[in-house]
């Protein structure tokens, strides 16, 4: 019966696998975040409490109940992250304070205390890496200049792969998890209108509910994989479970190959979703396709990145998985998931 800790448990990631870990298996889960809105359900189910254990906490603050229960528990996955690109060009030393120095103290203690380190590393870390596919053991990652400082995450992270590694060669039993654009209900808030605030399926997703323009920022001719959370949730799961110690000391992507669009066909396959649904159809009416310059959109410090397709086939041989859900599918997971909530985004408009 392991005992898995999750900081960021009301996260995206980490309420999906909270959720998961209850339903299909006996193990604990201690979970620490600052709110609770996506773990409600979980924390209110009579048949988890005796199981999930929530502190509403501070990873920067409660930094004893942190090292406590890293000690306490068998699997630690430090899920507490800035992930948002707005955020990465306006605030960069924020990006760097809290996704390197506030959980460089929990990689320490994992390796003080001979735990299972589950990290998040990022997709990102590859930069504009010019492979067709993305290969965790030898692709290079590739960085643009100091003066964007969109690429703060990027940095931030592979360096805390990089000492994540050097602390496994001391010992340390971890594992790095690359997701590659993963989305479900519950990324970000819906309810947000301003732009660059949340991911690109929210994104857009708000502004059909809302009636208002999609901009595609440099037309939209960027590509993404995009991987249904459930089945990077698959992947989650056969890590920390870790049988015969087969995930120990890996990198893996968790993403969806098949599933590579551009921007500008997801805005097309979301408006055209939306025009089936009742609820949406209305809004989806007003909406208009434009154009926008990074600059505009997010500010002079963004560079993208045009393609980013990841090779997992270490992931799906070792882990024994695949994903299996057609962008179609996830995406429609999506709608059917917030159809209560379209009256209370749509007042945003105000």
């Amino acid at each position: 019966m392991k005992k898995v800790l999750i900081l960021g448990v009301n996260g995206f990631i980490g309420h999906h696998l909270s959720k998961r870990i209850l339903e299909t298996t006996d193990w604990h889960v201690y979970g620490m975040d600052m709110s609770t809105d996506r773990i409600t359900d979980v924390l209110e189910n009579e048949a988890y409490k005796s199981r999930m254990h929530f502190f509403e906490g501070d990873i920067t603050i409660n930094k004893e109940w942190v090292e406590y229960h890293v000690k306490k528990c068998d699997v630690i996955l430090p899920l507490v992250a800035i992930a948002t690109p707005s955020t990465y060009v306006k605030q960069p030393l924020r990006v760097f304070e809290l996704d390197f120095e506030a959980n460089l103290p929990i990689v320490r203690s994992a390796a003080k205390y001979g735990k299972h380190l589950v990290f998040p590393s990022t997709s990102e870390v590859y930069g504009m890496c010019h492979d067709a596919e993305f290969d965790p053991e030898n692709s290079e990652l590739v960085c643009g200049p100091i003066n964007k400082p969109r690429w703060i995450y990027s940095n931030a992270k592979q360096l805390m792969d990089r000492v994540i590694w050097g602390y496994g060669m001391e010992g340390l039993n971890f594992t790095l998890f690359r997701p590659f654009n993963w989305i479900g209900a519950g990324l970000d808030s819906i309810h947000t209108p301003k732009e660059g605030s949340s991911r690109v399926v929210t994104q857009f997703f708000g502004h059909i509910v809302r009636g208002e323009n999609i901009s595609l920022v440099d037309g939209g001719a960027q590509k993404r994989a995009f991987t249904d959370i459930d089945d990077g949730i698959d992947a989650l799961m056969a890590i920390i479970a870790n049988k015969d110690g087969a995930a120990s000391g890996k990198i893996y992507n968790i993403g969806n190959p098949v599933n590579n669009y551009s921007i500008r066909e997801l805005a097309g396959m979301m408006l055209e979703l939306a025009h089936h649904y009742p609820e949406y159809a209305a809004g989806a009416k007003q909406v208009k396709i434009v154009e926008t310059t990074s600059g505009a959109y997010y500010g002079a410090g963004y560079q993208d990145v045009q393609n980013r397709v990841p090779k997992i086939t270490n992931t799906c041989e070792e882990l024994n998985w695949a994903p299996t859900t057609s962008m179609a599918d996830a995406l429609k997971k999506i709608f059917d998931a917030y159809r209560g909530q379209v009256a209370q985004a749509q007042a945003l408009m105000d």
